[in-house]
């Protein structure tokens, strides 16, 4: 299990840094890491909230003219996939990655309707599904308790689930991933905070990476969240090279305190206490080809302004 203080994680970024970005720099010392590895910045449209669904064209022009190229769906927007693949065309946007939940009752498919997904995906454009929380089994209580906030209740929910609950998500992602990679497409993993919650010896993520079969299961991490936890990203790409094959960019501040609730104090990128110009590289060492900016709420200004914020660093960051 990885995981170490947050002033250890501050302390140790230089050199795990400098280590695992050997190899991985951009053609030119000041060449900024996207141009110099042909790299869009794509953008997690969960970042945008309501005001994407209250103009979904609008908004998705904005985020085409600020300079993202690629997006991740967390849902279709009202949407039919034909008409979100016209309107990605007009605007000059690829949505490469779509999240996808493991089951639910709304008019979007789940994993269970696994050929539903396949047939939306090669409409859409999307070459990745990727599973963005686990499905509940019936021992878990997730009833809302009377004065229970949000992250008591998650922290109590997620403390139910077992090794066991875990080797059967780990099941599911290989039987859906075994599907998917029949149809040209990938299954992956999106982890929060709340995998990193200790179970026996062992965590939730490390219970995931060690059932899944790597050839038909990869996983997107969620950097904000590894950090949020109290974890390495360092080391955590280093000790699973090649699993992680896309990444959440999201940045938090100081003052988050590590925890396993699903709570974090955020900041766009390049504002926070994440080093990019050292991780960027380093993740591209071990694997990563698919980055998307996602910002958590709260928000201290317009969220497409957050967005905008995000790429123009990124856009110039130098690794």
């Amino acid at each position: 299990m990885i995981a170490m203080t947050r002033r250890g994680a501050l302390s140790g970024f230089a050199a795990l840094g400098t280590a695992a970005a050997t190899g991985a720099m951009a053609k030119s010392p000041t060449e900024p890491f996207f141009k110099g590895n042909r790299l869009p910045i794509g953008l997690q449209l969960y970042t945008l909230g309501g005001d994407l669904r209250a103009d979904v064209d609008g908004m998705l022009g904005q985020v085409a003219k600020i300079g993202y190229r690629t997006v991740e769906l967390a849902g279709y927007l009202g949407r039919t996939p034909k008409e979100l693949r016209a309107t990605f065309d007009k605007v000059g946007l690829k949505a490469t990655s779509s999240h996808v939940q493991a089951q639910g009752a709304g008019p979007e498919p789940t994993l269970a309707e696994i050929d539903r997904v396949i047939a939306d995906a090669h409409v859409i454009g999307i070459e990745h599904i990727v599973m963005p929380s686990v499905p509940m089994p019936a021992h878990v209580d997730a009833k809302p308790r009377p004065g229970e906030d949000v992250a008591a209740r998650f922290a109590r929910v997620y403390g139910q689930l077992t090794a066991d609950d875990w080797k059967a998500v780990a099941d599911l992602l290989n039987a859906k991933g075994r599907a998917l990679k029949a149809a040209g497409l990938t299954m992956g993993y999106h982890n929060h905070n709340a995998e990193f919650m200790p179970i026996g010896g062992t965590n939730a993520l490390e219970i995931l990476l060690k059932n899944t079969d790597r050839a038909l299961v990869s996983f997107e991490m969620d950097v904000g969240w590894v950090m949020a936890a109290g974890h390495d990203p360092f080391a955590l790409l280093k000790a699973h090279k090649g699993r992680f094959t896309q990444m959440h960019v999201k940045d938090i501040k100081a003052t988050t305190k590590p925890n396993f609730a699903f709570q974090q104090d955020p900041t766009e990128v390049g504002s926070g206490i994440i080093p990019w110009p050292k991780l960027l590289p380093a993740a591209y060492a071990e694997g990563v080809r698919g980055f998307f900016v996602e910002q958590e709420p709260p928000f201290a200004r317009p969220r497409i302004e957050a967005a905008r914020i995000c790429f123009d660093y990124l856009d110039k960051v130098v690794a």
